[in-house]
């Protein structure tokens, strides 16, 4: 079952240009963040959807307030390299779900019924590329298939697999985000960047 929010941004995108927000990386820089907020892992950005929600928010709030109708969530690397690199891959929903959560109540606050306002799930495509062999694609794809569930449960209104530069990773995504729908018994749009 697609959801109605789900129906209405594809509807939009057949009928007009549809604007998502900027980098959440350089929003963070920004930000006046300690290391305390990174809970010791200095330059996880995604372990800020537990410590800091306020200042997630406070950025997709920033965005809405310009005028978009996207955001996406700020789970760009809650996959298992990335939050390996950081001893909590175990933690990939957690966080996953926690940001979609985030980005959900942002785009809530925003939306009008004349003026509806999206969220998209996203997932970046981590520090490992199954081409080069550095990690099993069957590893990837359940890495990605746990991201997926979490922005789902969070409440993202798409799936976007972005800034991938290896078609097998794409894919690995793409079948896992597959995969959680069915779980979720979800219709959920994916789009893919390359």
């Amino acid at each position: 079952m697609r959801s109605a929010r789900s129906t209405a941004l594809l509807e939009a995108l057949t009928q007009r240009v549809v604007v998502a927000d900027g980098a959440m990386g350089t929003m963070l820089q920004g930000a006046d963040l300690t290391l305390e907020d990174f809970q010791g892992l200095e330059g996880c950005n995604e372990i800020l959807n537990v410590s800091r929600p306020d200042v997630i928010e406070a950025i997709h709030d920033a965005y809405f307030a310009v005028g978009v109708d996207c955001v996406e969530t700020n789970t760009f690397g809650a996959n298992a390299s990335n939050l390996g690199d950081y001893d909590i891959a175990d933690r990939i929903g957690e966080l996953a779900e926690a940001g979609a959560a985030i980005a959900r109540r942002s785009a809530d606050k925003h939306a009008r019924p004349e003026r509806p306002r999206w969220v998209l799930g996203a997932m970046g495509p981590g520090t490992k590329l199954p081409s080069l062999g550095h990690v099993p694609y069957a590893d990837l794809k359940a890495s990605f298939a746990e991201q997926a569930e979490g922005l789902i449960r969070g409440g993202a209104d798409a799936i976007l697999i972005e800034t991938s530069q290896d078609l097998l990773q794409t894919k690995a995504a793409i079948n896992a985000t597959k995969i959680a729908r069915e779980t979720a018994a979800v219709d959920i749009p994916i789009i893919a960047q390359v």
